[in-house]
C-alpha cells in the first residue's frame, strides 16, 4: 500500500489497483489533480473534511469514483447534485479488491455545549489503514497503519498519545495537524511515547509512500 498525505486529514490510498481519497476538505491541497479514482469517502460534514466547492469537480474528473459519506454529510451533499451512499457504523463493501468496514460513529466532544455530530471511521483491507475521522474509537480489528490525529479543538496531545497507545499498529503517519502553527512537537511526542513495535512516520505533503 502507497499513502499519499495531501495536508490535514486528507490521505490518498493506493492498493492493489484501486485509488481512494479520504476526506478532502478546506485544509487539505492538491487532491484536485487526482484522476482514476475507485472511491472518495467522507468521514463527517465539517469542512476540514469536507469541501463542498472542490468536490463536484473532483468527481467530475473521476466519473467511475463512489461517492461514500457519513448520515451527517448528505444533506450538504445532496445539495451538490451528486451520486451518493450513506454510510454507517457496520457497514462493509469493496472497490475491486479493495475491501472497507465502517466503524465508529460519533464525533468527538469539542465542548459541552456543542451538539455531538454523527462521524464514520474507514478500515481498509481489514485493518491495513485506519482513518478515524475526528474521534478515538478503537476498531475491534488490528490495525497495521494509522492515520493519527494530532491537533484540534477536541484534541490533546495526551489524548492522540493514549489513542496511539490503544491501538498500537505497526506504523502511525500523523494528519490532522493543519491547525497547529508546529506540528513537529507533536510528532516527537508521538515518537517518544509511541507503544513498543510502532513506528512514526511524518508524510512529506503530496509524496507517495509505502507504508
Amino acid at each position: 500500500m502507497r499513502i499519499v498525505h495531501f495536508g490535514h486529514s486528507c490521505v490518498l490510498l493506493e492498493t492493489a489497483g484501486e485509488r481512494i481519497l479520504l476526506d478532502p476538505g478546506t485544509f487539505s491541497t492538491g487532491f484536485e489533480a487526482e484522476r482514476e479514482l475507485s472511491a472518495v469517502l467522507i468521514t463527517h460534514q465539517h469542512p476540514d473534511h469536507l469541501d463542498v466547492e472542490r468536490l463536484p469537480a473532483v468527481l467530475a474528473a473521476n466519473p467511475d469514483a463512489q461517492l461514500i459519506v457519513d448520515p451527517g454529510s448528505a444533506p450538504a451533499v445532496e445539495q451538490l447534485g451528486v451520486e451518493f451512499e450513506v454510510a454507517r457504523p457496520g457497514d462493509a463493501f469493496s472497490f475491486g479488491s479493495t475491501s472497507v468496514s465502517v466503524v465508529g460513529g460519533e464525533h468527538a466532544v469539542i465542548h459541552a455545549d456543542i451538539p455531538v455530530i454523527p462521524n464514520i471511521g474507514y478500515l481498509l483491507d481489514h485493518g491495513a489503514f485506519y482513518h478515524p475521522g475526528d474521534s478515538f474509537h478503537v476498531p475491534e480489528q488490528k490495525v497495521d497503519v494509522l492515520g493519527l490525529p494530532t491537533g484540534a479543538p477536541w484534541l490533546k496531545a495526551s489524548e492522540a498519545v493514549d489513542f496511539l497507545r490503544a491501538v498500537a499498529p505497526r506504523r502511525t503517519v500523523p494528519i490532522h495537524e493543519a491547525v497547529l502553527a508546529r506540528p513537529a512537537m507533536h510528532y516527537g511526542l508521538f515518537e517518544n511515547l509511541a507503544p513498543e513495535g510502532t513506528e512514526v512516520r511524518v508524510l512529506e505533503r503530496g509524496v507517495a509512500t509505502e507504508v
